[in-house]
């Protein structure tokens, strides 16, 4: 196939432009430094005694493993009736509809900050179950490394545009005692909606409608997408590179979203970081991301897809080892930087790694669910450990370490695939 226009492949990159907005300052910066701000030590809520930080990881493992179950709905649905863009609007828009309630998150309302949460990240995952699936549609194999790369460098930057906005509105506060309280902070939760919604237009605009198979539903639509996955999961016997992949991709993720995820709560409660150096932290990390998801997509060019993947997952290895003994707020700017170099680039390279690896199919919604599936269910069993570990076994430090193993298994599993294309499906 050929990769589609310069104006739709721009078009499907200005996704991550619009959506990032959300993974920075809701999942890592502003949402986190506010919500440990306001959240007692202990929080009450379903009548049971959490402690802030573990109730915040058990809040996204239970949002990925409810998209996890549904999304195989979701995705049979798409592919069978060609409306995956149809579907990236509705999680959209409930996405960014819950950012905007959380204006109304104070301390006084702690499970319905909680709870918005939850359904952010249902409509922020959601969303890209469907953005995910169209890269192989749009863009031509020798293509997707550049293209996959250039929608996360987008993002980067797009989130820090407005992280900018937000985080010079919430220091000028502090510095000059405005009076304006936790209102800067909620604004920023409100413009995360907006960013999202607006510049989601543009996306929907130029996507074409997506591929639709030649075969039909052989199951009722509302549970095909399980059988898809069945099938898949078959499918996968007979492409022995995907299935390593995925094997390694399932563990190495586990740590990978994990720190995405809580690495704010982590530099809150062990070296007692005030809100505004949490938010200039992650700020640091996307800046570099930017220069990471280019740099490990040139070194792909140069290598291939798996020695790249495995030399970001030594880089990350290492991270967490001086993140378990780290003392100072610099040596933790310093380990922000290194975050930053990997994040982009391993994120990049996993989705376009997977897309490379794909048997010759129309149904790409299907084996991007399942991709998806491993990537959720990866996170709430990474997000549950650490929580887990944090909560009942001392500290968020042991927690760290235990992240390790993840990134240890997913490396060993790496070195067994080979970067070569599948046959088609039969």
């Amino acid at each position: 196939m050929q990769t589609a226009s310069k104006k739709v492949i721009n078009g499907w990159a200005m996704y991550d432009w619009a959506n990032s907005a959300y993974s920075l300052i809701i999942t890592s910066a502003i949402f986190p430094a506010y919500y440990t701000a306001i959240a007692p030590a202990q929080v009450h809520m379903f009548g049971r005694v959490f402690d802030r930080s573990a109730l915040a990881s058990y809040a996204i493992s239970f949002s990925f493993l409810l998209i996890a179950c549904i999304s195989p709905i979701l995705s049979s649905i798409a592919d069978y009736k060609g409306n995956k863009k149809a579907f990236m609007q509705f999680f959209t828009y409930v996405g960014s509809a819950a950012c905007c309630s959380m204006f109304f998150f104070t301390k006084d309302n702690i499970s319905f900050g909680i709870i918005a949460s939850v359904v952010a990240s249902i409509g922020y995952c959601g969303s890209i179950v469907f953005y995910n699936a169209y890269l192989p549609e749009i863009a031509a194999e020798e293509d997707q490394d550049r293209i996959s790369a250039k929608g996360f460098t987008m993002g980067y930057i797009g989130s820090v545009l407005l992280m900018i906005v937000c985080l010079a509105a919430i220091m000028m506060n502090d510095k000059m005692n405005l009076g304006w309280g936790a209102y800067p902070a909620r604004l920023s939760f409100l413009a995360v909606g907006i960013w999202w919604a607006g510049f989601a237009q543009i996306t929907f605009n130029r996507l074409p409608p997506s591929k639709i198979p030649e075969q039909h539903a052989e199951y009722n639509l509302f549970t095909n997408g399980f059988h898809e996955l069945k099938k898949v999961w078959f499918e996968l016997k007979h492409h022995p590179n995907l299935s390593k992949f995925l094997r390694g991709f399932f563990f190495y993720n586990m740590g990978v979203q994990t720190v995405m995820y809580l690495a704010t709560y982590f530099a809150s409660d062990e070296l007692k970081m005030e809100s505004s150096q949490l938010i200039i932290t992650v700020l640091i990390i996307q800046i570099v991301a930017i220069l990471g998801a280019t740099l490990f997509s040139k070194l792909s060019d140069k290598t291939n897809n798996i020695f790249t993947l495995c030399t970001l997952i030594c880089i990350w290895i290492l991270i967490c080892y001086f993140a378990s003994i780290v003392t100072t707020i610099s040596q933790f700017y310093m380990i922000a930087f290194c975050v930053g170099m990997v994040m982009g680039g391993i994120q990049s390279m996993s989705r376009s790694t997977y897309s490379k690896l794909l048997p010759d199919t129309k149904d790409t919604a299907s084996f991007f669910s399942f991709y998806d599936v491993c990537d959720k269910m990866g996170t709430v069993i990474g997000t549950l450990s650490f929580g887990y570990v944090s909560e009942f076994l001392g500290g968020m430090r042991n927690s760290v370490l235990a992240l390790m193993v993840f990134f240890i298994i997913g490396l060993v599993l790496l070195l067994f695939v080979k970067m070569k294309r599948n046959t088609s499906i039969a």
